[in-house]
């Protein structure tokens, strides 16, 4: 506890779920495999784990940028729900 609070008393903002980390690697996967992004976004895997919200920070990560590409992430990001609030 003290450790957190040292290292940042908003660090919690910026942490990344397990479960997130887990989509991530599913996205990168199932995309590798050959699939499209929307096609794998409109996984009951992905629904399930992520809220809209999440998906499009999801789009975001590094390691997911690197695997599909700029042009993949942003027509992704257009074609996903745009979050409440």
């Amino acid at each position: 506890m003290i450790r957190s609070i040292v290292r940042g008393p908003f660090s919690f903002l910026f942490a990344r779920s397990s479960h997130e980390e887990r989509v991530a690697a599913y996205v990168v996967r199932e995309h590798a495999l050959g699939r499209s992004l929307d096609e794998i976004l409109a996984d009951r895997y992905v629904q399930n784990r992520l809220t809209p919200l999440e998906q499009l920070r999801l789009l975001d990560r590094p390691e997911v940028i690197r695997a599909l590409g700029d042009d993949m992430i942003a027509e992704a990001k257009r074609n996903l729900p745009t979050p409440a609030g």
